[in-house]
């Protein structure tokens, strides 16, 4: 059977990292979490005072991307891939809502995505991947055989959001999460440098009403029909 590219895009906290993953083990492809790359980036930033308030000082930023270099290794007990930072296990560190808040501006950053990207594709150069983010399908791999863009409303994203911090006894409010979701739509939008949008050949899914499994086996559907083509 040909191995393919999957491209997963869509707004943040709409279960695209979860279909991914889950499509990826099923599958045996490897899964990429974009997402958790940037989120690497800007704690990278918080842990190093790049930041001044919401300023980043994006000179200092751009000097040290060189230094950042993240991977991905399988975790036998969860089933699914945890993110390190220069070898560091940070996939934690890296879901609070502090870096949360923060994400959406350093991703928005032109030397960062030039980097992340050129990271992406290095990882993604052999195939049988499965990578989700705001822009695998447009810019990090445009010819990518099965793309998905995911959406759904910002209150079920936001709810999805805290149930998530809740179950891993994290604190947790709603409105400010809300809040933040709104905020990052905007952002990830209207960004100058590779903004979110559906890629003109991707299959559009809004997940709002769907459980895990039905978006799973929707998914699965999907890369079946793909691979027999």
């Amino acid at each position: 059977m040909k191995k393919i590219t999957i491209a997963i895009d869509g707004h943040s906290s709409c279960g695209k990292s979860t279909m991914a993953k889950d499509l990826a083990r099923e599958v045996g492809y490897v899964y990429v979490d974009t997402g958790a790359m940037y989120r690497s980036v800007t704690l990278f930033a918080l842990r190093n005072g790049l930041f001044n308030n919401d300023t980043i000082n994006e000179e200092e930023l751009r000097r040290r991307m060189p230094e950042i270099q993240i991977s991905f290794k399988f975790n036998p007990e969860t089933g699914r891939p945890d993110t390190y930072l220069n070898g560091e296990l940070v996939e934690k560190d890296i879901r609070t809502m502090e870096v949360s808040n923060k994400v959406s501006p350093i991703a928005a950053l032109g030397f960062v995505r030039e980097a992340m990207v050129a990271q992406q594709q290095q990882m993604g150069k052999d195939k049988g991947v499965v990578m989700d983010g705001r822009d695998i399908g447009t810019t990090v791999f445009p010819d990518a055989e099965l793309k998905v863009f995911v959406t759904a409303s910002a209150e079920v994203r936001a709810q999805r959001r805290f149930d998530e911090l809740k179950a891993k006894g994290m604190d947790a409010d709603f409105d400010d999460i809300l809040k933040n979701v709104q905020e990052r739509d905007y952002i990830d939008s209207h960004r100058e440098v590779s903004p979110l949008r559906k890629a003109d050949d991707a299959i559009e899914l809004d997940n709002s009403h769907m459980t895990i499994p039905e978006q799973k086996q929707w998914l699965l559907d999907r890369f079946n029909e793909r691979v027999k083509e």
